[in-house]
């Protein structure tokens, strides 16, 4: 093992990171989407990085006032070089049109520092000798899952692009006059209930394990994205895209899930699966299954959602 060396790392990339987010906030959105602080190298970037967090938090305006502002309530305003230095990152950048190039050399060069410390962690393990072989084994690879578990800028994924095949898109076939005033689930009781869902509105669904919540949850999803034509996100923490899509291809060809796993299907299912499968390949649906999604990366993924097709319901 080498020592003396520098870890990887670019200081002027970091630089022209924070300098697009203070020119223009959709360069916020693609920085709080991917990067954390502690993928700054510099501390005083890490401090900045984390202000604009906060700041966008609260939903409130990030430029150079609001910065400093913040920065001097916290006592880091001189520690990260002053006013000065805010201006010269605003200065170091022209535009903010490159800002993911920036932020994938950040991505990057924090991925390496990671694997560096959590391999030097294994070698300092294995000289050890304190633990069984095998209990070290399992160690070491979690730490090194640790690292690969960060997928490169992994976001949504179009439904289209998770289904194999490609099939024609089909036209609605359920209209109906509609009573409710918001977004309809489908489900007659509940929309009279609701009167729809309606925008800015958190509703909980709750209930005990094995209820069909998410089974609920999937169904409307479904129904608001292939009938309604309404683009939809969802947030995936415990299933997997393919789990779901599989799940949602089961509804939609109203084929039975549990044939449909063991690959006992019925010559005359193949038809209905195909036509299910052309229905959602044409649906607005958007699936995140990232794992350990913070609701600060839920917030950002969805506002950029929403201004690329009009996002209508999470």
């Amino acid at each position: 093992m080498e020592l003396g060396r520098n870890p990887p790392q670019n200081i002027s990339a970091e630089q022209a990171a924070l300098g697009s987010m203070l020119l223009q906030e959709d360069a916020i959105l693609h920085g709080v989407d991917i990067l954390r602080p502690e993928d700054f190298y510099k501390k005083a970037h890490q401090n900045i990085f984390k202000c604009i967090l906060e700041l966008f938090e609260k939903s409130r305006g990030v430029d150079l006032v609001t910065l400093t502002e913040e920065l001097n309530r916290k006592n880091l305003l001189e520690e990260i070089g002053g006013i000065t230095y805010l201006t010269n990152l605003i200065n170091s950048v022209p535009t903010a049109a490159n800002i993911e190039h920036y932020i994938k050399i950040i991505e990057e060069k924090s991925i390496l520092r990671n694997l560096i410390n959590n391999a030097t962690k294994i070698i300092s393990m294995g000289y050890e000798e304190k633990e069984d072989a095998k209990i070290l084994l399992d160690k070491a690879e979690h730490l090194i899952f640790e690292v690969s578990e960060r997928n490169l800028g992994q976001s949504f994924v179009p439904i289209k692009e998770i289904l194999q095949d490609s099939f024609e898109k089909i036209e609605n076939l359920y209209h109906r006059d509609e009573f409710i005033t918001g977004i309809p689930s489908g489900f007659d009781e509940f929309d009279d209930i609701t009167t729809g869902f309606q925008p800015s509105e958190l509703i909980v669904i709750a209930g005990r394990p094995g209820m069909g919540k998410t089974a609920f949850c999937m169904t409307i999803a479904q129904y608001i994205a292939v009938s309604k034509n309404i683009p939809v996100a969802l947030f995936s923490l415990e299933m997997s895209k393919s789990q779901l899509v599989q799940r949602m291809l089961c509804s939609e060809a109203r084929v039975d899930a549990h044939n449909l796993r063991k690959g006992r299907l019925a010559e005359s299912d193949w038809p209905t699966l195909s036509m299910a499968a052309g229905r959602l390949a044409s649906a607005p649906i958007f699936i995140d299954d990232t794992a350990g999604i913070t609701c600060l990366e839920i917030k950002a993924k969805a506002r950029r959602l929403k201004a690329q097709h009009s996002l209508g319901l999470v």
